[in-house]
């Protein structure tokens, strides 16, 4: 898989699959905690993990623009990795939410959201630019070799992304069953069984909101092996054991933070130096090629503008696997054995397994001498992604689904007579990795692609950062998955993909011809 790659790239994607691996077991959970920690709504708990995801790819910016200017690529990636284990370990404290600390706790618990955001910040980017300067020294070492050389070292690009995009899905899919059986083992391990219901109905009991809905509590209660009569107890202990687990978890993501720290120092020495080369090289330029080179990077940014525009759409609707598709897993599907949580890594195991059936088919129609270009690719990933929406509204409208919020409210024999199985969730997977597969990682080596040299940490971060824009609206999902009838909520992610298909293929033409080399 590595042969015909730089030497570098294996041990830069086992760096980076460290940390996914530890971002991902927070990341399946943090929507679902904030709700069982402090017992917020899915509205509130999805914009604070919105913002917290925007915030990481704003934070790319940054780091981008701090790895540029100082030209120290590698040791803003190491402080990154330190500033993130740092916000893991204040994840990792268990301190029992109650009405009197509930503030104090959410302002901690942002606190370190925050850091590892920008922890995350200084290294995502900078570390998938170290990997785009990997292929440029490709690509520079096989011209001296030939011509064909270097058209055979170009084509490796595309491919040595998707590789590496592989492996921040090997992290992503073991990581989301982390929290959910640490959670389970010390319920089990406390005398209790796991019930993804309870911790709502406790807080609602503790607030004084339970209203109708004591009974439930009470039949609950009784079936994870609480004292039913005696509430009051029940429901702070419950609450406290059911979300230590979840920080224990946490400590796995320090754990590997630290991981992927050793990896990367110790294997730093692979890893190029983009700024230091890159002032050698401009250096050889004349007056007339530095005004060329201007003029060509002008159209090559405007390209990547319109590119990153589309991408916004796609990951506010893609990134409803943490939000509205996490709810919708809890709520509306039978998976009274599978933790909501663990739904998530169905995405990684299709992405693990279907690149090599994409990077089959790309390759099928270079042979054919019709390749397709990135923007096609783009187009078709959001017109797919638009499937997986219509199925799911599709499926809301033939089984009557009201809004969530009212789906809740009744009867807990009704409510599990109009769940649906598994199979809908793996579908609309399935279809949402395949629109990801078209997307994500190509779009990743179209950026260093397109990116001047001396910025390619700035452009890395710019397409995060369109990634952050698409978070910032991911509240929308959770407050129309409990305010409207379903079928809504999945109607306006598909118009969107569906829009943005039709305007990207408006645009290919255009973008095919700036961007052609």
């Amino acid at each position: 898989m590595f042969k015909n790659h730089p030497k570098g790239l294996l041990l830069a994607a086992l760096s980076n699959m460290g940390e996914r691996f530890g971002y991902y077991i927070m990341n399946a959970v943090l929507a679902l905690f904030l709700c069982s920690k402090f017992g917020l709504s899915d509205e509130t708990s999805g914009l604070i993990a919105a913002f917290f995801l925007a915030a990481i790819y704003v934070m790319s910016l940054v780091g981008g623009a701090i790895a540029d200017k100082t030209q120290n690529y590698q040791r803003t990636i190491e402080s990154g990795l330190v500033i993130m284990a740092i916000g893991y370990v204040a994840l990792s404290i268990p301190i029992l939410a109650t009405p009197q600390n509930n503030s104090y706790l959410l302002a901690f618990t942002i606190f370190a959201l925050v850091l590892i955001s920008c922890g995350n910040g200084l290294f995502k980017g900078n570390l998938q630019a170290i990997v785009g300067q990997m292929y440029d020294d490709f690509e520079a070492e096989a011209a001296k070799e030939s011509p064909e050389k270097l058209k055979w070292a170009i084509g490796q690009r595309d491919a040595g992304f998707q590789i590496f995009y592989v492996f921040i899905n090997v992290g992503a899919l073991v990581a989301p069953f982390i929290a959910p059986l640490l959670r389970s083992w010390w319920l089990n391990r406390n005398g209790f069984i796991y019930n993804a219901d309870l911790p709502r109905l406790c807080h609602d009991f503790i607030n004084g909101s339970i209203g109708g809905n004591l009974g439930n509590l009470q039949k609950l209660a009784a079936e994870v092996g609480g004292n039913a009569a005696d509430l009051a107890s029940f429901c702070p202990q419950y609450l406290d054991v059911f979300n230590t687990g979840v920080h224990y978890s946490f400590i796995a993501s320090v754990v590997m933070m630290l991981v992927s720290l050793i990896i990367f120092m110790t294997s730093k020495h692979l890893f190029p130096m983009p700024g230091k080369k890159e002032q050698v090289v401009v250096q050889e330029y004349t007056e007339e090629e530095k005004i060329t080179m201007a003029k060509e990077i002008k159209q090559r940014m405007y390209a990547l503008f319109a590119v990153l525009g589309i991408s916004v759409f796609f990951w506010f609707s893609f990134h409803q696997n943490g939000q509205s598709l996490s709810f919708f897993a809890r709520d509306f599907v039978k998976t009274d054995s599978v933790a909501p949580e663990v739904w998530q890594a169905v995405n990684p195991f299709f992405v693990i397994f279907l690149t090599p059936v994409i990077m089959w088919v790309f390759s099928y129609f270079t042979k054919k001498g019709k390749p397709l270009s990135t923007p096609k690719k783009i187009a078709y990933g959001m017109g797919i992604a638009g499937l997986a929406y219509l199925f799911l509204m599709a499926l809301s409208m033939t089984m009557g689904y009201p809004s969530a919020e009212t789906f809740r409210n009744i009867s807990p024999e009704l409510s599990s007579v109009m769940k649906v199985g598994p199979w809908v969730l793996i579908l609309t997977y399935f279809l949402l990795t395949m629109a990801e597969l078209f997307i994500s990682p190509l779009g990743l080596s179209f950026v260093s692609k397109v990116a001047p040299k001396h910025l390619q940490g700035l452009c890395q971060g710019l397409w995060l950062g369109a990634t952050a824009v698409g978070n910032i609206l991911l509240w929308i999902g959770p407050w129309m998955y409990n305010k409207y009838s379903l079928w809504i909520c999945w109607l306006v992610f598909a118009l969107v993909c569906i829009i943005s298909m039709s305007v990207m293929f408006g645009m290919v033409k255009w973008l095919e011809r700036v961007t052609k080399s």
